[in-house]
């Protein structure tokens, strides 16, 4: 079953998380069909920019399904940690500007996906933005967190993730964790207004900046076995 559905406005794509019933959390299926949007996106042409946002009022994604990976043999997390990995790291070096639209709850792994986009606008009214793996008793990978290196604030971060502190979009935006915040009715035009001005940058500067901004990802990129 698809859990997401990518279309095009002008320069413009639309990535919009469709699973609201499962709160849009990640599984291996969910996983393989980002991978496939990704494929879609490297290969095609032209000067374009990526909004990735939610169906879902209350959820933007709330990170791993929990509920199915304990079901999963016990030795399996640590090859599903890896799929995330990578996954992460083609976010973060992907060949074009992307803008995250957080409408709703941005949680865990999800929150560490949204780090890998080079913009995030939130809901000012609705949801939360946190790290909760100190609680949940799940480390982050040293790619995870690299990412959260590349985050403005890095006494935001250190809150954060060692609180495991949860934040609205007002104090998200304080933390500079987002870029802007918006109420829910206008805040997708808002990023595909943003997506829209990035996508008149020549994609390839735009790319070469962005990959040198984040050199130490692409050489973790580079160290992948099969990469």
């Amino acid at each position: 079953m698809s859990t997401m559905e990518l279309k095009k406005e002008g320069t413009v794509y639309v990535l919009s998380l469709t699973n609201g019933a499962k709160a849009n959390t990640f599984t291996e299926d969910v996983i393989n069909e980002y991978n496939s949007v990704l494929d879609e996106l490297e290969a095609a042409p032209g000067n374009v920019a990526l909004v990735i946002t939610s169906t879902d009022p209350k959820f933007w994604s709330n990170g791993i399904n929990l509920e199915w990976i304990i079901t999963q043999p016990a030795n399996y997390f640590m090859q599903f940690a890896s799929m995330l990995d990578r996954l992460y790291l083609r976010f973060a070096l992907l060949d074009m500007p992307t803008v995250g639209c957080l409408t709703g709850h941005t949680y865990a792994g999800a929150a560490i996906l949204a780090a890998t986009f080079d913009f995030r606008l939130m809901r000012a009214d609705r949801g939360y933005f946190c790290f909760p793996e100190v609680d949940i008793k799940i480390p982050f990978s040293p790619i995870m967190q690299e990412i959260l290196k590349y985050l403005p604030d890095q006494q935001a971060v250190t809150e954060l993730v060692l609180m495991g502190k949860r934040v609205g979009g007002e104090e998200a935006l304080k933390m500079k964790i987002v870029s802007a915040i918006y109420a829910g009715d206008i805040l997708l035009p808002k990023a595909t207004e943003m997506a829209q001005f990035l996508s008149q940058k020549d994609r390839k500067t735009y790319t070469l900046l962005k990959r040198n901004m984040r050199s130490s990802l692409g050489r973790m990129q580079r160290n992948l076995p099969g990469m």
